[in-house]
């Protein structure tokens, strides 16, 4: 989907093939909406996790998973989102790409009452954006301006139970573990000095 039109060629080739273009055109007239309503704020917010779609400047794509605790994502005006990025692997994949191409999908899942809402848009990447503070562990702040905004049908969605939150995950006056594989002799000399020197709290 792009500002240009909802539908591309290639979309449009498969909509005729099965004979879906006026549905697809219905549910583009129903449900897509470049604002968020109040209750896609209450959804988003009280999300732990979401899938992150992104491609580099060819187009490669790339998915990612980035999980929190609820409410570690915020609707911070009707076209806007914000969230924290954690350290993790250092590899930079889904933030790199945002660099060089900023178009974004994010897609927002509920496992246990099933639903879920997708959101096109565009990211920027910020170190010192005026949220960071208010994220603790963040190393960036990410915001996403929608450009689309649309539920699914969720029939497909397994019904799942949330057992519970990652110790891992950053919150206020908390030092997570320090993830094992940092602690792996193949990747010692390779980590930030900054993971070495905080290697003597080291986790089995």
């Amino acid at each position: 989907m792009t500002d240009q039109g909802a539908y591309h060629e290639g979309m449009r080739t498969l909509q005729d093939e099965r004979q879906t273009r006026p549905l697809a055109d219905r549910l583009e007239q129903v449900t897509v909406r470049s604002t968020f309503t109040a209750e896609d704020c209450a959804f988003i917010s009280s999300r732990p996790m979401m899938f992150v779609a992104t491609a580099d400047a060819s187009g490669n794509p790339d998915c990612s998973y980035k999980g929190g605790l609820p409410r570690f994502i915020r609707v911070v005006d009707d076209r806007t989102l914000a969230f924290p990025d954690y350290d993790g692997n250092g590899m930079y994949r889904s933030w790199g790409n945002a660099l060089v191409n900023p178009a974004v999908g994010l897609l927002f899942l509920d496992f246990e009452s099933p639903k879920r809402l997708r959101v096109n848009g565009s990211a920027v990447i910020s170190a010192s954006d005026p949220l960071l503070a208010e994220f603790p562990g963040s190393v960036f702040v990410v915001r996403v301006t929608a450009s689309k905004i649309f539920p699914n049908c969720p029939r497909y969605v397994h019904k799942m139970q949330l057992v519970e939150f990652s110790a891992y995950a950053p919150r206020a006056d908390y030092v997570p573990p320090v993830p094992a594989w940092k602690t792996f002799e193949k990747f010692r000399d390779a980590l930030p000095l900054r993971d070495r020197e905080n290697n003597h709290d080291e986790q089995p």
